[in-house]
């Protein structure tokens, strides 16, 4: 099975091509730009980039697998947009993953596991992880609130795994293989996808119009 992996949901921009068969994900090719201001702009190349270095088109593809965050909203609405669109184009299953259990499933031996990501705002978000299974989360909030349980190791963004007293693992976004894995559950089986829903966790910094007019109507 042809899988097409995308994620959007941390500043790294992650398109892969990966070959999904018992169990196991190989990774044929992959594009990870850092830069969470050219999310829209380099993610649909980055996947014709991938198709183009295997000499396969879209239509080789079986499935699509996307990480819904949590993460920040603008991100993670372009990641999600794409990967719809190409099901939608090419009758494809689009299945939604915690991008956080993406970055667990690349360290599935370890464990205890907690991955934490920038959430922006001083705040953190953050899994725990028993064995490659989540267990809590996911959730938001400071790093100092975090219950970090019975973890023995963090992974996720450096600068914020680094704010917790435990050994730090090299699994700092979801990767293509890490997406696949996470939805090898779905992607083995067979299973129609769910609607996919994103992980925002708390409302965008955005109001409407009538949002607006609501709060300065509470404010008087």
């Amino acid at each position: 099975m042809l899988v097409l992996a995308v994620d959007t949901s941390t500043p790294a921009v992650t398109a892969g091509l990966v070959r999904f068969h018992d169990g196991a994900a190989e990774v044929l090719a992959a594009r990870v730009v850092v830069d969470p201001r050219l999310h829209a702009e380099v993610l649909t190349p980055g996947i014709l980039e991938c198709l183009a270095e295997v000499n396969l088109t879209p239509r080789d593809l079986d499935a699509v697998v996307v990480g819904v965050g949590p993460g920040p909203f603008t991100g993670l609405r372009v990641g999600m947009a794409t990967a719809s669109a190409f099901g939608d184009a090419l009758g494809l299953p689009v299945h939604g993953v915690c991008s956080l259990d993406a970055i667990a499933a690349q360290l599935s031996d370890e464990p205890e596991l907690l991955v934490v990501t920038d959430a922006r705002r001083r705040e953190v978000y953050s899994a725990r992880y028993s064995a490659g299974v989540r267990v809590s989360g996911p959730d938001v909030g400071a790093a100092d609130s975090v219950d970090i349980g019975s973890a023995t190791a963090v992974a996720g963004s450096r600068e914020h795994a680094a704010l917790f007293e435990l050994p730090l693992r090299e699994a700092i976004s979801p990767t293509p293989d890490g997406l696949v894995l996470a939805a090898a559950h779905a992607l083995g089986s067979g299973e129609a996808a769910d609607a996919l829903v994103p992980l925002y966790l708390r409302r965008p910094d955005a109001k409407t119009i009538a949002e607006r007019e609501a709060a300065k109507q509470a404010s008087r």
